[in-house]
């Protein structure tokens, strides 16, 4: 069985593979197709724009899809970046300067105060409009400076307190099962278990 994993980002298409191994399903990014529509990501929510990538790319391909959205919530930002996260230091920025513009912001705000969750909103889509959603959070706090190489985004600065470790620094079986992504895939697999067809 095969389903088209709505995102070019191979970091995210690795940690999902490993989620989904022995499930029979094999998960293709957008890497394998040439020509595919634009899709701005202008929703308000993280579901909306999950939902709207996959509705899109499920709509021009006739394939399953799965989509997801996801992004980090400061507390003390008033949840800030959120649905900007990819893009918080503008239109193309990379993870460096996502993370530089975020502790910039945070440079006053005491370690005690710094409380923030990642969440995501996880969209499977069927051709003819059919779709389910699974979503999930990730409590922790941010810290000064990145640690760990196990991660992307906001990994490296974001602290999980019940391990004391960065989400760059769990290795790759305790980060699928506790972080934001990998709960609401381990939602969507507790769905397919329970016989519900893809």
């Amino acid at each position: 069985m095969r389903i088209v994993f709505a995102t070019k980002n191979e970091g995210k298409v690795r940690e999902i593979s490993e989620m989904m191994e022995g499930t029979g399903i094999e998960m293709v990014s957008l890497n394998h197709f040439a020509a595919l529509p634009e899709i701005v990501e202008d929703g308000a929510t993280y579901l909306e724009n999950a939902l709207k990538k996959a509705r899109i790319v499920s709509e021009f391909l006739g394939e399953t899809v799965l989509a997801d959205d996801s992004g980090l919530q400061v507390d003390a930002l008033q949840g800030e970046p959120g649905v900007y996260s990819a893009r918080y230091a503008g239109e193309g920025a990379t993870d460096e300067e996502n993370n530089a513009k975020l502790l910039a912001k945070l440079k006053e705000v005491p370690a005690e105060k710094r409380t923030a969750s990642f969440f995501c909103a996880l969209v499977l889509y069927r051709p003819g409009g059919v779709f389910h959603s699974f979503e999930a959070e990730w409590r922790g706090r941010i810290i000064d400076e990145g640690r760990g190489a196990n991660g992307f985004g906001y990994d490296p600065i974001f602290l999980d307190s019940n391990f004391n470790r960065t989400a760059a620094e769990l290795p790759s079986e305790i980060k699928n099962k506790v972080s934001h992504r990998g709960q609401a895939f381990a939602k969507f697999k507790a769905w397919l278990e329970a016989g519900r067809s893809v």
